[in-house]
């Protein structure tokens, strides 16, 4: 099993007093020769991630709030990284994928760990329209140019000159003088629920990333949602002659028992908000809980088990995020069940003969 971890950032981090900081600075000017609090509390996260050997970064795409653009990030903390590959995410509808494929090279160049593309089709239509862009939320077409963005992006990954007469896009021998770090161009991150987005992910990813309805009930029915759905994409690989690994982002949090696990998380959530309402907090949470990996430590490894089982192979854990937290996930999940990468030193210890 891999593991990996959300970039801290101001909308994906929870129950960190260092974000609701850096949020409370982001509209003033900074004290001469100081950074961002919002930098240096990802970056300080982030190395020690990489020292304890998680395998992959989502830095998670925020352009309508105080989030540090997402690509400047990426290529700032995965550049001081050693072994962790850096998922940058991209909204097809705010950026040419041929400018995208060149950011994409220059990162997967300077990061050890090389890199890696998450497609986002959906997204905030407000985000966009403030942004120049659009989001075509009800419109099966965004997943016309999802597709068109992909193809450009490896086309121009994998040949000198590339033409591609699109919908959306429309790219005529064009040059990207920058190549992949090695053979294999970077792999594709999406998600997707409708059957359309099914289908364009089974004809173009190459990991997807699960996802259940917000009204399950219990543990065993999301697993029966996450089953009925890798059942259905195995049909849909049969189909193309595609292979797609899966993955899933739950919320980890570790507790003496579900109960107070659950309990602390919410606590966390709620400690540096204005007006915290721990009541809607919970309600909001309860399909979190539904994913199994709010408990013991021992609760956590088996229901990751459970997911290896049925096929899924990266874990990328939403968390409250701190030092000590990514500590505590690695002592109890990274290091007893994780596959070490090739450049972690638990990688190079020799076999005992």
């Amino acid at each position: 099993m891999q593991f990996g971890l959300y970039g801290t950032n101001a909308h994906v981090t929870v129950g960190a007093a260092e974000i609701a900081e850096a949020i409370q600075e982001s509209r003033g000017p900074l004290p001469e020769g100081a950074r961002d609090k919002q930098f240096e509390f990802s970056l300080s996260v982030l190395e020690e991630a990489d020292r304890i050997g998680f395998n992959i970064i989502l830095f998670a795409e925020r352009h309508l709030g105080p989030d540090l653009t997402t690509w400047a990030v990426a290529g700032a903390i995965g550049s001081r990284l050693q072994q962790i590959r850096s998922m940058v995410a991209v909204h097809p509808g705010l950026w040419h994928p041929a400018l995208i494929a060149k950011l994409a090279m220059t990162l997967d160049r300077i990061c050890r760990g090389g890199m890696a593309v998450n497609i986002v089709t959906g997204a905030n239509e407000a985000e966009f329209q403030m942004f120049g862009g659009t989001a075509m939320l009800k419109d099966d077409d965004r997943y016309i140019r999802a597709t068109e963005f992909i193809d450009i992006m490896r086309g121009l990954w994998t040949h000198d000159n590339f033409t591609l007469e699109g919908k959306f896009y429309q790219v005529r021998g064009t040059e990207l003088r920058l190549k992949p770090r090695n053979e294999m161009p970077p792999e594709i991150f999406t998600a997707a629920r409708s059957d359309r987005g099914r289908q364009m992910i089974a004809e173009t990813g190459d990991w997807w990333f699960l996802d259940y309805p917000k009204s399950v009930q219990s543990t065993e029915e999301m697993l029966r949602s996450l089953e009925d759905s890798i059942a259905d994409m195995r049909r849909r690989m049969a189909q193309t002659g595609r292979n797609v690994r899966f993955a899933f982002n739950p919320f980890v949090h570790f507790g003496r028992d579900r109960q107070s696990a659950f309990d602390d998380a919410v606590h966390r959530i709620t400690a540096y908000d204005k007006e915290p309402d721990s009541a809607k907090v919970r309600v909001r949470m309860l399909p979190a809980a539904m994913g199994g990996c709010i408990g013991t430590p021992e609760d956590v490894r088996k229901q990751i088990a459970r997911f290896a089982d049925m096929g899924i192979e990266l874990i990328l854990f939403k968390m409250a995020s701190g030092i000590e937290d990514v500590r505590r996930i690695g002592t109890e999940i990274v290091e007893p069940l994780g596959v070490p990468n090739a450049l972690h030193p638990r990688a190079r210890k020799p076999v005992p003969a």
